[in-house]
This record gives structure tokens, C-alpha cells and sequence, in this order.
């Protein structure tokens, strides 16, 4: 029973918190899509750590589409090995980890320790920052350690599969019951940061930022410099 909850209920629950959750804040407060930049309050750190944290997301997102969603098969296909696809996936993976987990630990002492910026941050924000922090760090660690002084477990056979259908709404749920704990945790973690999603700041996610790392930094001028002269 316990199985059919966390690999049935528990994923189409969230994913369902999610949705309605995005619709109403779309639907009600759509101002509050938008993350607010502080960058007025301090530009050092996050010159760095927004960097850090954002390429590291889309460097992590993309590892995970080629792991979870396209199919063993495809790669076998492509004459890409087993051995040639978790070498790829270490160290592509790992540096992707460890890009936002630097990313978030800058920002979030960056947000703790700058007044100015401390006082303008909600529970949310903390939330989002540790919430992230957990779940790349667990699949950091399953990245760069488990699969090198453990074992390289093929989760392309497993999770891979059961990821693939529950959108089919064919959920193979036994394929998770034999999965290492620690990537199970790594994937109810990551399904509950899904569900909080609508509540955070990290709705932002969904309009497509791909650009943020590259945007053109945000300008402010002092007045005083445009007030006239008396002579």
C-alpha cells in the first residue's frame, strides 16, 4: 500500500496542487508571477551567485529530460553505451549539481547577511532557497558519489520508466519499490518542491527565463546628476 501512495497518489497530488495552483495565481495574481530583482541592494554577490544557480538549473534540467524521458533505448540506438552515458552523466550532472548548490549558498548568505535585502525577504524565499538545497544536494551526492564509490545504478530501467508512465496514467509503480532509498527521497523531495512551486517565488520558473543569465544588468542613476546647475 505504501507503494501505491508514494508512487501513484503522492506524484499525481502534487503535480495537481501544482496546476491549480499556477492557474489560480495566474487567473488572481498574475502581479505576483514576476520574482522582484534586488539587485539595486547589492550587485557583488549576485553577479555571481544568480549565474552560478540559474545555468546550473537549466544544465540540471536537461540532464534530467535525457535520463528520464528519453528512453534507454534511444541511446542504445545511437550506439551511445551504458558506460559512455553515465560518464557523460557524472560529470555533466555533477558539475550542474555543484553550480547550484554554489549558486544558492551565495544567495541565500547574500540574503541573510545583507540588511537591506534580509528585510525584504519572506518565509517563501527562505523556503524556496532550502527546499532547492535539499533536493540538489541529494541528487548531487547520488551524482558525484554514490554512483562512483557505490555503484552506477541504471535508473534509466526504473525511475526512468515510472517517470514516463504517469503521464500515460499507467503508473508502473513496482519499478520503485526495489529503487536505492536515497534516490526515492531524492524524488518525493523533488515532487513536494513541485506542489510549493504556486506559493513561492519560483513561479517564475514557468515563464521561461532561459535568458535571465544573459540579460542586460539593470541601471539605476542618481537623480542629483539631472538636477540644474545655479550658476
Amino acid at each position: 500500500m505504501s507503494g501505491i501512495f508514494w508512487w501513484v497518489i503522492f506524484p499525481y497530488v502534487t503535480l495537481a496542487i501544482m496546476v491549480v495552483g499556477l492557474l489560480y495565481r495566474y487567473a488572481f495574481r498574475q502581479k505576483s508571477w514576476s520574482a522582484p530583482s534586488t539587485e539595486m541592494f547589492e550587485k557583488k554577490w549576485l553577479r555571481i551567485g544568480s549565474p552560478l544557480f540559474h545555468w546550473g538549473i537549466i544544465f540540471a534540467f536537461a540532464g534530467h529530460i535525457m535520463g528520464m524521458v528519453i528512453p534507454k533505448g534511444v541511446y542504445e540506438f545511437l550506439g551511445i553505451t551504458d558506460e559512455l552515458y553515465h560518464i557523460g552523466a557524472i560529470y555533466g550532472g555533477g558539475l550542474a549539481g555543484l553550480m547550484v548548490i554554489a549558486g544558492l549558498i551565495i544567495l541565500l548568505i547574500r540574503k541573510m547577511t545583507i540588511d537591506r535585502i534580509r528585510v525584504h525577504a519572506t518565509f517563501s524565499d527562505f523556503f524556496s532557497v532550502f527546499a532547492l538545497l535539499i533536493v540538489s544536494g541529494m541528487g548531487t551526492y547520488m551524482t558525484i558519489i554514490y554512483n562512483t564509490t557505490v555503484v552506477s545504478y541504471e535508473y534509466r530501467t526504473t525511475i526512468g520508466p515510472w517517470f514516463r508512465s504517469l503521464f500515460t496514467f499507467q503508473p508502473e509503480y513496482q519499478l520503485m519499490l526495489e529503487v536505492p532509498f536515497i534516490f526515492q527521497a531524492h524524488i518525493i523531495a523533488a515532487f513536494a518542491l513541485f506542489a510549493s512551486i504556486p506559493f513561492t517565488r519560483l513561479i517564475h520558473f514557468y515563464s521561461a527565463p532561459v535568458t535571465y543569465p544573459s540579460r542586460a544588468p539593470q541601471q539605476y542613476r542618481s537623480r542629483s546628476q539631472y538636477k540644474k546647475k545655479s550658476f
